[in-house]
Order: C-alpha cells, then sequence, then structure tokens
C-alpha cells in the first residue's frame, strides 16, 4: 500500500519509544582518537523537517490523487562513524529497501536495533509524524552522546518506487562544542531496488540492485523521469531539515500523530513554495504519413501527427505544431 493507515503508523511509532529507551543505555565501543567528540557528554536537539514538494516547483506528474503528494514518518538515529543507516553510492539494506518502497519500517528498525546490540554504535532511535501533503513540517527532538555524535535519518518521498530525502552521517559536534543551529536543504534519492520512472509507476524491481544515488535535474537522463528538467542546471531543494540545539532540559516524547499545525510553513518557508520550475512541452513521435489524398493527375495531399504528453507549465516552452502536410502524387489511380 502506499499509504500507512494510521493504526499501522501509532503502532510502530509507540514501539520506537520503547526501543529508544533500550538503544540509550547502550555502552559506547572505542574509536578513534582523532574522532572523539570533546563536547559536553550529551546534547538534545529539536528537528524540524519542512517538504517543499509543491506543484510549481515540481510540475512534472506532480501527484494530486491516489495517494497526493506527501512525505512518510521520519525514521532516525544518532550514531558513531562505523555505522551509516543508509549511504550514497552503497547498496540499501532490506530494511531501506522495504522502506523507500512501501513505507515499512519494521525491517529497518531491527537493522537499527541489532546495530546497537552487536557493534554498540547506535545511541538513539526516533521518529517524527507523517506530513499529509507535499508541503508542511514535522518535528520532534533526539538526544545525542559525545561518542555517538552522528545523525541520519531517511524520509519517503509517497508517492514514488523507492525514492526518498535524508541525511547521512552529519556531525553535530565540532571540537569541545554542540553545534548550535544548522539548516540543511535535501535532495531525492534513488534507493536503487526500484527501476520505476514516475512517482506513480507500479513495481519494476531494479535486478541486479543498483547503488543509492541521488537524483538531479539531468540524471537519470530519461525524459519520462518524474524529476527530468533538462533546462535546469540543479533541481530545487524538495524538503529542508533545520536543527536546533535545546537548552533547557526536557522530557524527551516522540509525536505519535501529525497534528494540523505542524502542516502549515512558517513565514521563512512560503517564500520557498513560490519557486516556479519551467516545464516545457512534451509530445510523442511522429505517427507514419498517411494516405495521400487528391484527383488522379492532380497533386494531392498526406498528413502525419503527433499528440502531447506533457503540457507546458511555468512560462514553459510551447508545444509545436501536433500535424504536419506535405504534397503527393495519388497512389490510387490507374
Amino acid at each position: 500500500m502506499e499509504k500507512m493507515t494510521s493504526l499501522k503508523v501509532n503502532c510502530w511509532l509507540q514501539w520506537l519509544t520503547v526501543t529508544l529507551a533500550l538503544l540509550s543505555g547502550v555502552p559506547a565501543m572505542p574509536v578513534d582518537v582523532d574522532r572523539v567528540c570533546m563536547a559536553p557528554s550529551t546534547a538534545k536537539y529539536r528537528l524540524t523537517f519542512t517538504g517543499q514538494w509543491t506543484q510549481t516547483a515540481f510540475p512534472k506528474h506532480y501527484p494530486l490523487y491516489r495517494p497526493p503528494a506527501q512525505w512518510s514518518p521520519i525514521i532516525g538515529v544518532t550514531h558513531s562513524s562505523d555505522y551509516h543507516i543508509w549511504q550514497r553510492n552503497e547498496y540499501a539494506s532490506n530494511g531501506v529497501r522495504e522502506f523507500s518502497e512501501r513505507g515499512e519500517a519494521w525491517t529497518l528498525i531491527k537493522e537499527v536495533e541489532a546495530a546497537g546490540e552487536w557493534i554498540q554504535s547506535v545511541y538513539g532511535l526516533f521518529s517524527a509524524p507523517a506530513v499529509v501533503g507535499g508541503t508542511g513540517q514535522a518535528i520532534t527532538e533526539f538526544e545525542v552522546y559525545a561518542r555517538h555524535s552522528l545523525l541520519s535519518f531517511i524520509v519517503r518521498i509517497v508517492p514514488s518506487p523507492d525514492w526518498f530525502v535524508g541525511i547521512d552521517s552529519l556531525n553535530l559536534c565540532e571540537g569541545d562544542n554542540w553545534i548550535e543551529n544548522i539548516s540543511l536543504d535535501l535532495y531525492p534519492y534513488d534507493a536503487g531496488t526500484d527501476s520505476g520512472f514516475t512517482f506513480s509507476s507500479p513495481n519494476f524491481e531494479t535486478i541486479p540492485q543498483d547503488k543509492i544515488t541521488q537524483i538531479t535535474a539531468s540524471f537519470p537522463s530519461h525524459p519520462a523521469n518524474s524529476f527530468y528538467y533538462p533546462r535546469l542546471k540543479h533541481l530545487p531543494p524538495i524538503a529542508k531539515v533545520s536543527l536546533t540545539k535545546i537548552k533547557n532540559n526536557q522530557i524527551f516524547s516522540l509525536p505519535i500523530q501529525p497534528t494540523q499545525s505542524n502542516q502549515i510553513p512558517s513565514d521563512n518557508e512560503i517564500d520557498r513554495s513560490l519557486i516556479n520550475t519551467p516545464l516545457d512541452c512534451e509530445v510523442s513521435v511522429w505517427s507514419p504519413w498517411g494516405l495521400c489524398k487528391g484527383q488522379c493527375g492532380e497533386r494531392g495531399v498526406k498528413h502525419r501527427t503527433r499528440y502531447i504528453h506533457m503540457h507546458p507549465a511555468n512560462n514553459g516552452a510551447a508545444c509545436p505544431p501536433l500535424e504536419e502536410k506535405k504534397l503527393c502524387i495519388p497512389d490510387n489511380c490507374v
């Protein structure tokens, strides 16, 4: 299913709360002395995920229904340098495959738990609720530890074949200080497990599996791809994450359900929604020439046609002529 039921989401989010409590007490593995964070042992952060997936910024194949554009819940971990929940130019795990293709988090959570138990590289596991639209916000809080100062998370693009956004191993520690604030633009990634080109493509397993790659305006270089905008040098950011260090001692809690308030973008985000990405008209190849029609002894005319694949938007190039004709000699004369 493209969309989890609220009951299913609530169930595994509540399980995350229990898992977090178990993982937070895991002792740290020794790490290279040059990579040791010298900041005070723990710090708490507020993470704000903001969707910027608008029809004006991404007009091609923008999903309006069944289901409309939206974001899955966030799955995040704080960890040491010997762990990656996902990594560019590496193969996705089974957990990442299931999450990026179907939004199912059980296997991914089990993988995180195993990393915490076996190699003691995960300090915390957290989540945030789904964003029920292409734009909007989800907010959560998490804790980092001096020897587990890296943050990673993943959010599925819904609907999509196996596309997601996220961060891999962002270090929140600089020397003997925790970073106070940081904001990062997010761009789409392909998990390399499904070969669909469009947001609503049917399942088409990639065999053999590809590595995780960043999707750009020109890669994959296929006109059918939903992110293919050959006139752009770079895609606009499809989302944004902001991290703010919390100074007071607040009780950590996981939001279980999205609320109406976290779907409203702030003033700073409204300007991003005004990005207008030009979408050029796309047409089919020409049909074969038709029969030559005319009177015997005179020149006739034959036609060929093509049709529109994609109408232009946001001042994109207009559609070329859809019909051509040329003179011919009728072939039905005796």
